[in-house]
């Protein structure tokens, strides 16, 4: 199976710790994109996670460029996360979404450096990544 068929399974690898996101974009030469989500109660997450975050053009592009974290906070019992991932969630969010938003996607430099947010659904996955690539 080619890379391609990988990034479009959707193998793309999201990270949930924050300071290890920082590590790598560090050490890669790579920007940081976090994604706020409430993956089981809001209906744009969920639509911006599937036409955009995992399709294949983001994922060819994401790839070399980006360090990929995302925060999710469902609100359903049987999605709930575990305590230290609530924790690290609730970091990134109290730093970089204090206000809640969702979904917030926020473009940050290695050193924490909010660089760009994009507030709701992206319809356009070109017109994203054009606006990521300006920033790199």
């Amino acid at each position: 199976m080619n890379l391609i068929a990988i990034i479009f399974l959707g193998l793309l690898s999201w990270i949930g710790d924050f300071s290890l996101a920082q590590k790598e974009a560090n050490s890669q030469k790579k920007l940081i994109l976090l994604n706020f989500s409430g993956s089981d109660w809001c209906g744009p997450c969920i639509k911006l996670k599937h036409d955009v975050f995992e399709t294949e053009v983001f994922g060819e592009y994401a790839q070399n460029k980006l360090v990929l974290v995302r925060a999710d906070f469902p609100r359903l019992k049987k999605n709930q996360l575990p305590a230290d991932q609530q924790a690290r969630n609730d970091q990134m969010a109290e730093r970089y979404n204090p206000n809640g938003k969702f979904p917030l996607t926020v473009l940050i430099n290695s050193q924490g450096k909010v660089l760009k947010e994009w507030e709701g659904y992206q319809p356009s996955v070109q017109k994203f990544i054009t606006e990521v690539a300006a920033f790199q």
